[in-house]
């Protein structure tokens, strides 16, 4: 079994019961809105397209219009599914039910937790995020790794060359949804600082024990508006502005602390 089954096998007994309420794939994000405890919680996963569906009567998504219907442990059991739009809809849904620990929450954006670990270090980047170049110049080195380099990028397929050599690893949270999260962490060498950021991290300590040092996710604080700004095509930069809150947590707290 590799890590990614593992974690999952782990994080959901920790999901307590939920009645889902909406469910909303958008252009980039999917959102799963769940009623916990008297709370209408929103998680949020990454969309990750399946085109091998568009033209065929197979569908993408097989109970479609009727996910509401699922209990939610059903809908997170999405995560093990093999169809990639599934897979985002269980993450969300692990996202929208899991347990609030806002004790460990410290409001830092992953770039400047990369910024103070990173000074004067080798840091590697799965993932080109939006704030690499700034990130550049604040680092003593950064490589960053895409399935789609950009300009400075270095290929996915480098991986095993590089992250072995990092002081400071960040792995997108979208690993766990195309699967290479255990093959990722597992190059990283041990008391190497290892953080999985994005909107899509699960913001549990399982995570912890599956070798992550820090988490950078997002709380959606007005499901609402974020709901409103998904049906209506928003980015990530667009939902902020509506009411999503960055965060970090990690076991040892003088990581996160501010310089």
């Amino acid at each position: 079994m590799n890590t990614t089954e593992t974690l999952f096998n782990r994080l959901l007994p920790t999901l307590p019961e939920g009645k889902i309420t909406n469910i909303y794939i958008g252009l980039y994000w999917t959102a799963v809105f769940a009623e916990v405890d008297g709370e209408i919680r929103c998680g949020l996963a990454a969309t990750v397209g399946d085109d091998s569906h568009h033209y065929t009567t197979e569908p993408s998504v097989d109970r479609a219009g009727h996910l509401t219907e699922l209990s939610s442990r059903e809908l997170a059991e999405f995560v093990h599914s093999s169809v990639l739009p599934e897979v985002s809809i269980g993450l969300a849904t692990v996202n929208a039910l899991l347990p609030r620990q806002p004790e460990m929450w410290v409001d830092l954006h992953s770039k400047q937790v990369l910024a103070k670990l990173g000074a004067g270090k080798n840091v590697a980047m799965v993932g080109h995020f939006p704030f690499v170049p700034e990130l550049r110049s604040k680092v003593g080195n950064l490589w960053v790794l895409e399935q789609n380099p950009q300009d400075g990028d270095l290929p996915a397929s480098a991986a095993a060359e590089i992250i072995p050599q990092a002081d400071v690893v960040a792995i997108t949270a979208m690993t766990l949804l195309n699967r290479t999260f255990d093959d990722l962490i597992a190059m990283c060498r041990p008391g190497v600082p290892t953080l999985i950021i994005g909107p899509t991290t699960p913001l549990s300590p399982v995570m912890f024990e599956m070798g992550a040092t820090i988490l950078s996710g997002a709380i959606v604080e007005n499901p609402e508006a974020v709901l409103r700004g998904l049906s209506q095509g928003a980015n990530f930069h667009q939902l902020r502005q509506m009411g999503v809150r960055l965060v970090s947590m990690t076991t040892e707290p003088l990581l996160l602390e501010k310089s």
